[in-house]
């Protein structure tokens, strides 16, 4: 009879996880927030190249580039300012994957890493808003690297394909490819898929509009913005948590 129990406890707590699993998933995953992710990730580039010393601190790519072609001119120091940001970009993926290996103290929840991920970018962002242009640009591309480096390693599948959320290359290219295999070949969930990437691919150019529109209008402070939208990415698991224990509690 205890042995019963014990059954029964145990698959209903396995199955309340895999539920939350689910929402997890469905939460993590979503369009709605890979839309509200893009627009973060679009508007993080306009702020630092209008007002961050004309560069763009999301992606890495033009950083490598900077670091070889002022090593070979011996310019070392211009090589070091354009390694610190890698740096910090890698810094940011180790921080987020040991954040993941976390052994949170409830299983009643398993989107906690997510949330304190979210926490960590609204925090830094938060107080870029107070540095002054006055500083070296440096103080405000390195964390925006580093948190640039937490979202893409947190939020990197799009229901059931890869994409990011602070650069668009990836995703231009998932597109076409989607694209072809729906109009070459009359595949309909290509032809789904194409169309998420053009929604994320929209929304970061709406943050980059936002960003051109704000910044030159509330300044280094317009920063927040993007703080406000992380808050709403923060609410939304909070939202499907509740979601999911009030669907428990007609059960």
């Amino acid at each position: 009879m205890e042995g019963d129990i014990l059954i029964l406890i145990t698959k209903n707590i396995t199955n309340e996880n895999k539920s939350k699993m689910q929402i997890h998933d469905n939460t993590s995953e979503s369009v709605r927030l890979g839309v509200l992710l893009a627009i973060v990730g679009g508007f993080l580039d306009a702020y630092t190249f209008i007002c961050r010393g004309g560069v763009f601190a999301n992606a890495q790519t033009g950083n490598i580039v900077l670091v070889g072609i002022e090593a070979t001119k011996g310019n070392f120091t211009q090589a070091y300012m354009a390694f610190l940001p890698i740096l910090a970009f890698i810094i940011g993926i180790i921080v987020t994957e040991k954040i993941k290996d976390l052994k949170f103290p409830s299983f009643t929840s398993v989107t906690y890493s997510e949330r304190v991920i979210l926490l960590i970018e609204i925090i830094v962002l938060f107080i870029i808003g107070f540095i002054p242009t006055t500083i070296p640009h440096a103080f405000v591309t390195i964390p925006i690297s580093f948190v640039s480096s937490v979202q893409i390693a947190s939020f990197g599948k799009l229901i059931d394909s890869p994409y990011s959320t602070t650069m668009c290359t990836g995703n231009l290219r998932s597109a076409s490819q989607a694209a072809y295999k729906a109009f070459a070949k009359k595949d309909s969930a290509s032809a789904i898929k194409t169309i998420r990437y053009a929604i994320v691919i929209f929304s970061f150019i709406s943050g980059a509009c936002l960003a051109g529109i704000l910044t030159p209008l509330i300044g280094i402070k317009s920063i927040w913005f993007a703080v406000i939208i992380l808050i709403i990415c923060l609410g939304l698991f909070s939202i499907d948590d509740y979601i999911l224990n009030k669907s428990h509690e007609r059960k």
